[in-house]
């Protein structure tokens, strides 16, 4: 059994770490959190309360007084969905509104500040493999392993246009390309917590690779630690 009990996956959009990170959990056999899902659901529902997301301090009020919960997905591939006040916000939280807004308000202190403190409780709990942009970095810079996921924007384009239109949403895969580069300018350019590799993080391009062989290139290095 491996000795690693906290996993940080880092990586910019549709790089692949909800899936990974998903796989890599259900193999150790632990929780797995998606913290880009709670930067969602606090900008969906600025998004929703019409919050303006120049409003730092409403901004980061809202992300004080929300509770979010998760539980398992009923597909077992899919990532826990995340729930406000009973509402289930699994479908809402992917839109792409939801896409071109998300960075802004995650560049916002008050809600880094709530949303990192619920974060690191919930890595407290037990053995954990938790995904985002910061976790190796800021979240849980102590955690026995950090990994960097990769992929050119281009085919991170793709992986997210096929998601999105599968899912239904009608876009344009120029539209996708273009969302993904302004986000990726916007989290590794900002002051706070930019998307940057950890120091001591393993980098993984993810390009040409099978979701098994990226699971289990984790999996390989979980084994060594």
């Amino acid at each position: 059994m491996s000795r690693v009990h906290v996993v940080a996956i880092d990586g910019p959009g549709a790089s692949g770490k909800t899936v990974v990170g998903l796989g890599l959990a259900k193999r150790l056999g632990c929780r797995f959190i998606d913290t880009g899902a709670m930067y969602r659901v606090v900008t969906w529902l600025a998004l929703e309360q019409r919050i303006s997301l120049n409003d730092q301090q409403a901004l980061g009020r809202l992300a004080a007084i929300i509770s979010i919960e998760f539980t398992d997905s009923d597909d077992s591939a899919g990532p826990p969905r995340p729930f406000v006040n009973g509402r289930d916000l699994s479908e809402e939280i992917r839109a792409p509104e939801v896409d071109r807004a998300v960075s802004k308000v995650s560049m916002v202190p008050g809600v880094r500040e709530s949303l990192v403190g619920l974060q690191r409780a919930l890595a407290g709990q037990g053995t954990v493999v938790m995904a985002g942009r910061d976790i190796g970095t800021v979240v849980l810079p102590d955690a026995q392993l950090k990994i960097f996921l990769q992929a050119s924007p281009e085919e991170r384009a793709r992986r997210r246009y096929e998601e999105l239109r599968n899912g239904g949403i009608a876009v344009e895969y120029e539209e996708v390309l273009a969302d993904l580069n302004r986000r990726d300018t916007l989290d590794s350019g900002r002051a706070l917590s930019p998307l940057v590799p950890a120091r001591d993080a393993e980098q993984i391009v993810t390009d040409r690779h099978t979701i098994e062989q990226v699971i289990e290139e984790i999996w390989q290095l979980t084994e060594r630690r």
